[in-house]
């Protein structure tokens, strides 16, 4: 549920990076996602969408009807439907729960990253992960802010509704 897609690095983006990701230290980030996967060489299906805003190693991720939201130590992941919410340590997290680590960190996959193209506020790129299988991040929309603190990645889960069930694992 994150951003990125097939990937083998043009040469021109390899020596030089990805100019809009090159904007994201020290910014706030808005953006809207797709996020398609291709396994076993299938063609590219839609696994979801939705929107992302990341401040350092923190974010608020929304899409499949739920809102992920990390400060980077602790990761809420609310199900308004449903009225649950799990809250987890954030131990181990990849480019695909995190967004944060692919737009902040993403010159650690330039041997994998295709870029399909990139413009002052999109990105559509593919990233390989394996020779079967390959993800495509659409990155629309992408506003740089001034940062403004962690307090928006954090859930107060004793303003939920009493119906919520809470299950905490920390």
């Amino acid at each position: 549920m994150t951003v990125l897609a097939c990937f083998m690095a043009l040469p021109a983006f390899a020596q030089s990076g990805i100019p809009v990701l090159d904007q994201v230290p020290g910014h706030r980030v808005d953006f809207h996602y797709t996020y398609s996967l291709s396994q076993g060489g299938a063609p590219m299906r839609e696994v979801t969408r939705g929107d992302v805003v990341v401040e350092e190693n923190a974010y608020r991720m929304t899409g499949l009807d739920l809102v992920v939201v990390s400060d980077g130590t602790t990761r809420w992941s609310m199900d308004a439907g449903a009225e649950e919410v799990l809250i987890e340590k954030v131990e181990r997290e990849d480019v695909f729960t995190n967004p944060a680590l692919f737009i902040g960190s993403y010159r650690r996959y330039m041997d994998r990253i295709k870029v399909n193209a990139s413009g002052t506020d999109s990105l559509d790129v593919t990233l390989s992960l394996d020779d079967e299988t390959s993800a495509r991040f659409v990155l629309t929309g992408i506003r740089f802010s001034v940062p403004a603190g962690k307090s928006d990645f954090t859930v107060d889960v004793k303003s939920l509704p009493a119906s919520y069930i809470v299950t905490d694992l920390r």
